[in-house]
């Protein structure tokens, strides 16, 4: 990477200066699920997870009727994924390890030898090349039968999931330096509760998002501790939680109170208990909650309330920010007898509608629209909010429904993003270490199914051997890495360069 440092300082003056240019320290690396790649969903002693019964009991519920049973076949196919790392010249590979296929019966009480061995494979065989594993504990698929004892909105998976966690860092805590706890809590909590679109389906929009979140932030401070006692002194990595941001942007001042509560109630839900120096549930949603709630009839807070040792057990347990960034909305107020469809229903009782920036491009699957500023927004909201932290941006992807291997939206999308990563840096002093685009290839993406298609990398789901073809992106990608810099006119003409 020094070389490359060096090259990079050497152009300069073709370039411009430092904008063109990533610190010698700044990390590339591109991301993946269990569910999304793995397959092989009852192999060996594997349980169903809440995915595979939600499709297998409700197929109808994804856009194309497939499922993850063999998706990218990554069980089987892993040292084709380790190549494509290597190839790329990724500093990290970040993927998830299947709570069901390492622990089966939920609990660890039984540690699946096939499942152990899969991962000891895929680390070591990164680590021979140079590739740190990047690994999440837990990207949504729940083992179904503690879903059956309640799930996210049974307190005692917060127990359960520290468990998982001690197995898991007990057994690749030797090897994997960075931990993400929970991908995207927003989407577990909410994406089930208030509207049921995501396994496991259930649509209870008054208490469930609330007791979910309680729960999964009282899990991953479970985790983080029990790092931070028991492995950090041997192994000195570090762990943190990935939180999806959409950047709610007030459209005039007027919208600015509106705006702030909805970025509260659908982030600073899952943000403030973590890094704001007070913790806790930021004030402004207290008082919202406590609103809806007595209007509602409910004889409390619908919004669990946390102790004194609940906000101190969960503040400051991360080493660094954890941030996907997709897309940015504009909010105003609603006008009179006014509701959008498009706004989520969690936020129709703040009388809040969502608009597109005016300058934004449309995405595939729809919310996915492109907004590249929104990106250092999100940063300096953080920032603002929160303080400096070291931020690492753990997705972020362009996703279109064609196969064409000339991506080159794709790579414009990347471009424009590392743009604003490099003026966050550069302008801004913001400190980000990292970047994981999403995805290293195309995969199973939920009730989308495998109509869009993220990969670097084009994955052939028609052949049983799932043949995996670079995209010409990924040749821009892996120059990124190389060269440090983010010009992109060796891959993409002007006429070529727009979203």
């Amino acid at each position: 990477m020094f070389a490359a440092y060096v090259l990079c300082l050497l152009i300069q003056p073709i370039w411009g200066c430092h904008e063109m240019c990533f610190p010698s320290s700044f990390k590339f690396g591109a991301s993946t699920s269990s569910y999304q790649i793995e397959g092989s969903w009852n192999v060996s002693d594997k349980a169903p997870s809440i995915w595979d019964h939600f499709i297998h009991t409700q197929p109808h519920k994804i856009e194309d009727y497939s499922n993850g049973d063999v998706a990218c076949d990554s069980y089987n196919q892993y040292l084709k994924d380790i190549e494509m790392a290597d190839h790329l010249g990724l500093d990290y590979y970040r993927f998830s390890i299947s709570w069901p296929r390492l622990l089966p019966e939920g609990f660890c009480t039984k540690i699946s030898k096939d499942g152990k061995q899969y991962y000891d494979n895929l680390i070591n065989g990164l680590l021979k090349k140079g590739v740190q594993p990047l690994v999440t504990l837990y990207h949504w698929d729940l083992p179904q039968k503690l879903q059956d004892l309640g799930g996210w909105a049974n307190p005692e998976m917060s127990e359960w999931f520290a468990d998982y966690a001690d197995v898991v860092f007990s057994l690749y805590g030797d090897r994997v330096k960075l931990w993400i706890t929970i991908n995207e809590p927003v989407l577990i909590c909410d994406f089930t509760y208030n509207s049921g679109p995501h396994a496991p389906g259930i649509d209870e929009p008054e208490l469930g998002p609330y007791l979910c979140t309680k729960t999964v932030l009282m899990a991953h401070a479970k985790a983080y501790h029990i790092y931070n006692k028991k492995y950090k002194p041997l192994y000195k990595g570090k762990v943190s939680i990935a939180n999806n941001v959409v950047y709610f942007g007030a459209k005039t001042d007027d919208d600015k109170e509106i705006t702030d509560l909805c970025n509260q109630y659908s982030y600073g839900r899952y943000l403030h208990p973590v890094f704001s120096k007070r913790g806790g549930w930021p004030p402004s949603l207290v008082m919202f909650m406590n609103k809806i709630s007595a209007e509602g009839g409910h004889p409390r807070s619908r919004l669990p309330s946390l102790s004194k040792r609940e906000i101190e057990l969960i503040r400051g347990t991360y080493d660094f920010f954890g941030l996907n960034y997709y897309t940015s909305r504009l909010v105003r107020k609603a006008r009179a007898n006014e509701t959008s469809e498009k706004s989520p229903r969690k936020l129709l009782e703040s009388r809040a509608i969502f608009e597109h920036y005016p300058n934004s491009t449309e995405g595939y699957p729809e919310p996915f629209s492109s907004y590249p500023e929104g990106l250092r927004n999100t940063i300096n909201w953080v920032r603002k909010n929160y303080g400096e932290q070291n931020i690492i941006i753990t997705e972020n992807g362009y996703s279109s429904f064609e196969d064409d291997l000339n991506d080159y939206k794709r790579i414009a999308y990347i471009e424009k993003h590392l743009e604003q990563i490099l003026l966050s840096i550069h302008e801004d002093g913001a400190k980000i270490f990292g970047y994981c685009y999403w995805s290293l290839m195309d995969n199973f993406e939920w009730t989308s199914g495998y109509t869009p298609k993220f990969g670097l990398y084009k994955v052939d789901f028609t052949d049983k051997n799932r043949k995996r073809t670079p995209r010409i992106s990924s040749q821009y990608y892996s120059h990124v890495i190389k060269s440090r810099s983010i010009d992109s006119k060796k891959f993409i003409s002007k006429s070529e360069d727009t979203l």
